[in-house]
């Protein structure tokens, strides 16, 4: 297939492109790294001559904070709405957009609410569409995943409210295996909660990465919602992660049931254990 992949010199994006390529495909990956400014792409037009001969759009622009060049509402909801308009014309029958968990009709936060947009946008259009929504993707090369690594060395692990929130995060491979199935599934026009096969407080996962590298359990010190919400406002000039959203959204949570996505791939997706064992 001629697959054409936006974000594809992201996290994710690379992961897919080494996949595809595997499996045959011919891509034409679209980034900021070979001269593309998604901000500047809010209108059909601009994607029309990027879709020539292309069988699949595979969509997975994403930033976790925004900067004064890049906004939520340009890269998540107004450039893909763009580029799903353009696939209509450009006759592209399938399309499959990397969305989020929790982009749903309760998000509140800003990051959330911009891929929903997008999201919805998709769901009315005549074409074959998909909305994964992961939550948490771990693996090699993941900015988030160095992050947490680093944050669990820490003898002493100072968590929000002791870090008790669930999340539910998923090993990179099995959002790509399944990117992969969407490529040829019969049944279209699905939103999938893409999630591990098990939820996990966010202080035992950190633990659990500890455990990993042979180290011995980390002291937690439970920091009120308030107080770090007051850290992240400082922090998150350092710390592109420790935004105050993205704090917000750990409060809330981040989890699903898992078994419509083993239904869809054809198997559980990995444990966390298991998972991180091979990071």
């Amino acid at each position: 297939m001629n697959i054409l992949l936006t974000g594809a010199s992201g996290f994710i994006g690379q992961h897919l492109t080494k996949k595809l390529r595997a499996a045959g495909h011919h891509i034409n990956g679209i980034s900021r790294s070979n001269g593309y400014d998604f901000k500047q792409m809010t209108n059909k037009e601009t994607w029309r001559p990027l879709l020539n001969n292309i069988d699949v759009v595979i969509n997975c622009v994403g930033i976790i904070s925004e900067t004064p060049k890049q906004s939520f509402e340009a890269l998540h909801h107004q450039a893909p709405a763009a580029l799903f308009q353009a696939c209509i014309d450009a006759d592209v029958k399938r399309v499959i957009q990397i969305s989020a968990l929790g982009a749903d009709e309760y998000s509140t936060a800003p990051y959330h609410i911009s891929k929903k947009a997008a999201d919805d946008v998709l769901r009315v259009l005549p074409l074959q569409w998909f909305v994964l929504r992961p939550s948490l993707v771990y693996g090699k090369g993941g900015k988030s995943t160095a992050f947490f690594k680093r944050l669990a060395q820490l003898p002493v692990l100072p968590l929000m409210e002791g870090g008790k929130q669930m999340i539910q995060p998923v090993y990179i491979n099995d959002l790509i295996d399944t990117v992969m199935h969407c490529l040829t599934s019969n049944k279209t026009n699905i939103t999938i909660d893409v999630v591990g096969a098990h939820a996990i407080s966010f202080k035992n996962w950190l633990q659990l990465m500890r455990e990993s590298e042979g180290k011995s359990k980390a002291r937690i010190i439970s920091i009120p919602f308030k107080l770090s919400l007051a850290v992240a406002k400082f922090a998150q000039y350092f710390i592109p992660l420790m935004q105050t959203e993205n704090i917000r959204m750990l409060q809330k949570g981040n989890y699903a049931d898992v078994k419509p996505l083993a239904e869809f791939i054809g198997h559980m997706p990995l444990d966390i254990k298991t998972g991180w064992s091979k990071l």
